[in-house]
């Protein structure tokens, strides 16, 4: 499968899009961002943000109301959606009951006048692709969640789409199948170099499948990343606590040198990239799995109390009490077990806390 007319993935670009709904609703406010070809980016962010409506405007299933948007170099801001060279997977599937497994991936292609013959072989072509080969006789009922979005998957990819589009696409499967399937979407995607935009509120289902990341808020991008850069060195508060947990502590940056800030967390100095930021009150990001825990009469910690310890199989979870307010500690030293009420001196390990905006 090479794309449809042999075009092959295509890049897509956002330049200053807004979509205005009736009532002056801003739901996208003047986005801007680039998916270069064979790429999977996902657009990621609370319920509201903005990021369906996203979607919904690559598809041409929504129009723009300010800007340009761009597949491949074709302008297609005003374009409908049967001028756009893209396919999009649903959060529900959206098979028809009566028709079965093959009729429902053919369906695009029979309803565009392919001869029979080939729509017959690229159906089966599609459903081994997402490894369902023998099931095309089936009807949608008798397969299992994963297996129809699969199906759904098929019925998208045999179009040979410049651009493939992913809304929610595992939201309605339990947490063991959706590890599976957003796998088996990412090696398909991968292996056929597909440009794929895909949109879910799950944080871990974004850092796993993601080329890049564009998390969204209140209708505009709060940043944009690789899932390493996001989530080692958020920009904002709203970020960091997005994307992993978080500990956001008030902080102060006493001093500057360069780059370098001393920055003072309750008692414990240390020295970090300052990201820019000037003197003053500040916000520190801290992983959990940043958190260290020592003996409390251990030079520049903070003093804290264990509230909760919770066992969790691979590592143990903290629950600390402290000057800061509560700290979240996750530990992997599972024959070092503090117990609750116990004292304890917290540090950060030397990389991971990172320095945020508000």
């Amino acid at each position: 499968m090479s794309g449809k007319g042999g075009h092959g993935p295509a890049t897509v670009t956002f330049d200053s899009v807004s979509k205005v709904f009736p009532g002056g609703v801003r739901a996208v406010d003047r986005v801007s961002f680039h998916i270069d070809a064979g790429q999977l980016v996902t657009l990621l962010g609370p319920s509201g943000c903005g990021k369906t409506t996203t979607l919904r405007m690559v598809a041409g299933l929504e129009l723009a109301s300010e800007g340009k948007i761009l597949i491949g170099a074709n302008d297609v801001t005003l374009r409908p959606a049967t001028d756009r060279d893209v396919s999009m997977v649903f959060q529900s599937y959206a098979l028809f009951p009566h028709m079965s497994v093959a009729e429902n991936v053919g369906y695009g292609l029979t309803v565009t006048k392919v001869p029979k013959s080939e729509v017959a072989q690229r159906v089966q072509q599609a459903l081994s692709l997402v490894g369902l080969p023998d099931l095309g006789n089936r009807l949608p009922t008798e397969l299992s969640g994963g297996q129809q979005q699969r199906v759904a998957v098929a019925r998208a990819l045999i179009l040979e789409p410049s651009v493939i589009l992913f809304d929610e696409p595992l939201s309605n499967l339990d947490a063991k199948l959706r590890r599976r399937v957003r796998e088996e979407i990412r090696e398909l995607q991968t292996s056929l170099g597909l440009t794929a935009l895909y949109v879910t509120h799950d944080q871990a289902e974004a850092l796993a499948i993601s080329d890049r990341i564009i998390v969204m808020r209140e209708a505009e991008i709060a940043q944009v990343g690789r899932p390493e850069e996001l989530y080692e060195a958020p920009d904002s508060v709203f970020v960091a606590d997005f994307i992993g947990d978080a500990n956001i502590l008030r902080c102060e940056i006493a001093a500057l040198d360069g780059d370098i800030a001393d920055v003072h967390v309750g008692p414990l100095v240390r020295r970090m990239n300052a990201r820019g930021l000037a003197t003053g009150e500040a916000n520190l990001a801290v992983r959990p799995n940043s958190v260290l825990l020592v003996d409390p009469d251990t030079a520049n910690t903070i003093p804290g109390v264990v509230r909760k310890t919770s066992y969790a199989g691979s590592h143990l979870e903290y629950f600390l009490d402290t000057e800061l307010g509560e700290v979240f500690a996750v530990s992997n030293s599972l024959d070092n077990v503090r117990m609750a009420d116990e004292s304890v001196g917290l540090t950060f390990t030397e990389t991971g806390p990172t320095l945020v905006r508000p």
